[in-house]
């Protein structure tokens, strides 16, 4: 007998593993430049800085946390804040200054040459997430998206673009948090002294 909801599970998982096989195929390169970049910050005592929208801004959250509790390892904690978690800031900038300007007057406020901004964004196009990144080259702060759907805008607006071969949002979302787990991995064996990631 068909299992029209079975085989909904079995399309997207297949549809996630095929994307996810073609990343690592593909694209494992580029993500280990990203692992480069946030362990070089970390260990010239910068800070990380995490932005997106919707469940992007769940991902940015996610992120940060693994960074300043841990992940796989205890160690020491890395500076990470998610600039999508204080509701009187964001909803004060939103009513103010126009949502678009919610994470660009973090970074102005927060962030210094030094400091690494990650957004997180499956179309590239939001403006919040455009004048992050303004925000971030006018502050001196080096900037990595990770993105979908072409890249849109945001991909030229930042200092390194890793942009996901496919259009569906949620696989998009699905993998950039794996792969921000295993950016994360491997940046903590780096400052762990670990030779590679357990």
């Amino acid at each position: 007998m068909r299992d029209p909801a079975g085989e909904a599970v079995a399309r997207h998982m297949r549809g996630l593993a095929a994307l996810a096989e073609s990343v690592a195929s593909e694209m494992a390169g580029a993500v280990s430049e990203i692992a480069d970049d946030i362990a070089a910050a970390l260990e010239a005592g910068g800070k990380l800085l995490f932005c997106g929208n919707g469940g992007s801004a769940a991902d940015a959250q996610h992120l940060a946390t693994e960074y300043v509790v841990r992940f796989r390892r205890s160690r020491r904690p890395f500076a990470a804040i998610a600039l999508t978690t204080d509701t009187s800031l964001l909803t004060a900038a939103a009513n103010d200054l126009g949502f678009a300007e919610v994470f660009a007057r973090q970074i102005a406020a927060l962030g210094v040459p030094g400091d690494l901004l990650v957004l997180h964004s499956t179309s590239g196009v939001s403006p919040n997430l455009l004048a992050a990144a303004r925000a971030a080259r006018t502050g001196g702060i080096t900037s990595i998206a990770f993105l979908a759907r072409g890249g849109g805008p945001l991909a030229a607006l930042v200092d390194r673009a890793l942009v996901l071969p496919t259009d569906d949002g949620a696989h998009a979302q699905e993998l950039q948090l794996a792969l921000g787990h295993v950016v994360c991995d491997i940046v903590e064996a780096r400052l762990s002294g670990d030779v590679a990631p357990g």
